[in-house]
């Protein structure tokens, strides 16, 4: 088995809460060497965010909750007080021997603690320094903190989310989770890698990444925005109802609820067979997808009527024997139960100290040569530092004991 793709590449992580520990625990199961930068005492922002945690098993309080844990595996916890100097020089002795060098503080936060892009450049010209921020290095909105929230709200995300026009429960409406950090993660993780590419490719020149939640909110819109770009209409609210074959939407059955999406003609002339009306495949108002949109809420009218006939087994059975796209609502208890998730292993196991079978949600990525295979547990806070303020700068025991007595560490 090979190595893996990011063996050898070296990371330090000043990034906190959601976004920027995302991208970084990615490129860490991708075998890169990420150590994280927490604030003694406290930790990264996201330790603090509620329950549940895990238990102590001397039932002390502790932070290690859902929140923390989902971002930050494959990590080393190192904690460092960058306000003060004697911090602050840690980090640059650290950045000296690394790849990347993420953070997502404010505009001009790290400016004031000489961690800087142009510093840390100064003494590492190859660094590949990522900023990740909600509005971006630039432009009127730069100095503002940004949550997915807000952002999910400003980028239009919830402008086309809920229930439609007319209906109980209209208006604006958030995404259940933070899709916006995990997206801005995502455009991170690439963003790094290209840079990488790219200075390996070009002589060991570096550069700057800025990334920045409203871009990615705003670029995930895709052809819905490109609707208002070509007829300036902002799409409606479309409820559970789909983004391009028609009929698509949740259907009520006699014991619950389904989704169909139904691509193309051919699906829905299988459909219309399953559901006991072929006829209706011949219909003047539904004979091609065109004309399905045009007359979407005939079409949802009728099939929500012949779904509550049958239970959604019934249905799920059916449809898949046709070949039309169909599937359950599935609660998070169902997922995991579901044959195929426990087949494709979502769910990992790794030991932690709190917890010797901590599950947790495995990478996404499947890779033939070089795959996934360790996961190892989001650490304790400040559990490495000694580890590596020893074996990366060399300082003695007697050295640690000092900062730490001092809370730069």
């Amino acid at each position: 088995m090979s190595a893996l793709p990011l063996s050898g590449i070296k990371i330090l992580d000043l990034t906190r809460v959601l976004a920027g520990p995302l991208s970084a625990q990615m490129l860490g199961d991708l075998g890169a060497e990420v150590i994280k930068i927490e604030r003694p005492g406290t930790g990264d922002d996201a330790r603090a965010f509620g329950p549940p945690y895990l238990t102590d098993p001397e039932g002390k309080a502790n932070n290690n909750n859902s929140f923390y844990l989902c971002a930050n595996r494959n990590k080393k916890s190192v904690t460092v007080n960058i306000a003060k100097p004697e911090g602050q020089a840690i980090i640059r002795e650290l950045a000296k021997d690394v790849d990347v060098f993420m953070e997502n503080y404010k505009v001009g936060d790290l400016k004031r603690y000489g961690l800087d892009y142009e510093t840390i450049k100064a003494i590492n010209p190859g660094i590949i320094y990522c900023s990740v921020t909600g509005f971006g290095q630039t432009g009127p909105y730069a100095p503002r903190a940004g949550y997915d929230a807000i952002l999910q709200a400003m980028g239009g995300l919830m402008s086309v989310t809920g229930h439609m026009d007319g209906e109980p429960g209209e208006g604006p409406m958030k995404v259940g989770p933070s899709i916006v950090d995990y997206m801005t993660g995502m455009n991170t993780s690439i963003g790094i890698l290209s840079a990488l590419y790219h200075r390996d490719a070009n002589n060991g020149q570096g550069q700057h990444i800025d990334v920045c939640l409203f871009d990615t909110v705003i670029a995930s819109l895709s052809h819905w925005l490109q609707i208002y770009l070509v007829n300036g209409k902002t799409p409606p609210r479309r409820g559970t109802w789909g983004n391009g074959g028609m009929p698509a939407g949740v259907f009520r059955c006699t014991d619950g609820e389904l989704m169909l999406v139904v691509g193309n003609d051919g699906q829905f002339r299988k459909t219309c067979a399953v559901l006991g009306e072929p006829e209706l495949a011949n219909d003047p108002r539904f004979l091609k997808n065109n004309d399905r949109v045009v007359h979407g809420k005939e079409i949802m009218a009728i099939f929500a009527g012949l779904f509550l006939k049958q239970p959604v087994a019934y249905w799920l059975e059916k449809l898949e024997e046709a070949g039309v796209p169909s599937g359950p609502i599935n609660n998070f208890e169902q997922v995991f139960s579901d044959p195929h998730v426990q087949a494709r292993g979502m769910r990992v196991k790794t030991q932690h100290k709190f917890e010797p079978e901590l599950s947790l949600i495995r990478n996404a990525l499947t890779l033939s040569g070089t795959p996934i295979t360790e996961y190892r547990a989001p650490p304790l806070l400040g559990e490495h530092t000694q580890e590596v303020l020893g074996d990366k700068l060399g300082y003695d025991a007697g050295k640690i004991e000092v900062l730490r007595k001092q809370g730069i560490i």
